[in-house]
């Protein structure tokens, strides 16, 4: 490889470099503005997928799935909600218009079953009578699921505020984890 060639190379690896740095940082900082937008939203309402009447119903059916027992944090004070909307917003938009008719039809289920206004006026017996009611339809299902991930998945992610969920399985968060030693590494420290 000749000076010239070599120069070239350099320069085309270090403008590679600089580039993905530049898109990396970008991404960076999008989701820096985004997880600002969320927390400042929090607690006034601020959804990107939900409206603040879906969010509701998503709060009341994701507190009966994973409800606050014992002082114990559930689904609300993990803000699963938070976690919904940004998959609805993101990752998951695929299934916005699944939870849009699947939260519509809980609320008219509520009006049918018990003549209350919204799946949030019922008491926690009714509310748990109208999932029974659902509880094998694909919406009820993503719904259980994105429940139990915004639950316990990282808190980046939206959900497991405060690492409420982590605590309720008893995971304290650390900076680093270090494996527990104990007969399966016996082996490896043999070899060194």
């Amino acid at each position: 490889m000749d000076l010239h060639s070599r120069r070239a190379f350099l320069r085309a690896a270090a403008a590679a470099g600089a580039a993905w740095s530049a898109a990396d940082v970008i991404s960076i900082e999008d989701a820096l503005a985004w997880s600002a937008g969320q927390a400042a939203g929090q607690g006034r309402g601020g959804f990107t997928a939900l409206s603040a009447g879906e969010a509701e119903t998503v709060v009341a059916l994701s507190s009966r799935i994973i409800p606050s027992v014992d002082k114990r944090p559930g689904a609300q004070e993990a803000g699963v909600v938070f976690f919904v909307d940004r998959a609805l917003a993101t990752f998951n938009s695929r299934q916005r218009k699944m939870y849009a008719e699947g939260l519509r039809d809980v609320n008219r289920r509520a009006a049918d079953m018990f003549k209350a206004p919204a799946f949030t006026k019922l008491t926690a017996a009714q509310q748990d009578e109208v999932i029974r009611a659902i509880d094998k339809t694909p919406f009820f299902q993503a719904i259980r699921f994105d429940t139990i991930v915004g639950t316990f998945a990282l808190p980046t992610w939206g959900g497991n505020r405060d690492y409420a969920g982590w605590h309720l399985i008893g995971l304290e968060h650390q900076p680093r984890f270090q494996p527990p030693f104990g007969a399966y590494d016996v082996e490896a420290n043999r070899r060194k």
